[in-house]
């Protein structure tokens, strides 16, 4: 748990609150209710965010379920299979987007496992500034809040950053990253 955003004020020990208990809490109970998985290295990353912004032990319990349950199932299985590929998808991307990079890496035998493995794991929670995470999230936010506003009810509300997720944007992500 000491290892989880240390320069957090809010995951110190001696802060008020204390969040370590509640991610210990989190993962704990995950741990649980998923034993097909249980607790797997990177977890605390993305639980410790998760409560950070929920400020809910529930509710960030739920979302990591819905994370490594239903969103990225073959992040954390024992075949790591979303991971593998995932870091496959980098390579070729640095491949063809970053040659010099790419000739580098393949000249010294270094694989992509090596040296990503950890973005991928925590979803860069542990890697990117909160302030940065904060920031795409709300130019995301942004860029669809004619479509949001347009709901009407909780469930709508919920339907429509589905919709965000389905859209243009994941097939135009350059485009929203610049």
């Amino acid at each position: 748990m000491n290892r989880t955003f240390p320069d957090n004020v809010r995951f110190r020990k001696g802060s008020e609150p204390c969040l370590q208990r509640t991610l210990y809490n989190v993962l704990l109970a995950y741990g649980h209710h998923n034993r097909g998985v249980g607790y797997c290295q990177g977890m605390n990353f993305i639980a410790g965010y998760l409560i950070l912004v929920t400020r809910s032990e529930e509710e960030s319990f739920w979302l990591l379920d819905a994370l490594v349950g239903r969103i990225l199932p073959d992040y954390y299985s024992p075949s790591m299979l979303g991971l593998k590929t995932d870091q496959e998808v980098l390579g070729e991307l640095v491949r063809t987007k970053l040659p010099a990079v790419a000739a580098l890496m393949d000249s010294h035998g270094l694989l992509w496992t090596l040296v990503a493995s950890r973005w991928f794991i925590c979803l860069f929670v542990d890697v990117l500034p909160v302030e940065i995470i904060f920031r795409v999230a709300l130019t995301l936010i942004k860029q669809h809040q004619a479509l949001i506003l347009e709901a009407t009810s909780v469930p709508d509300i919920c339907e429509k950053f589905k919709e965000i997720t389905r859209g243009s944007f994941v097939t135009e992500c350059h485009t929203f990253m610049q």
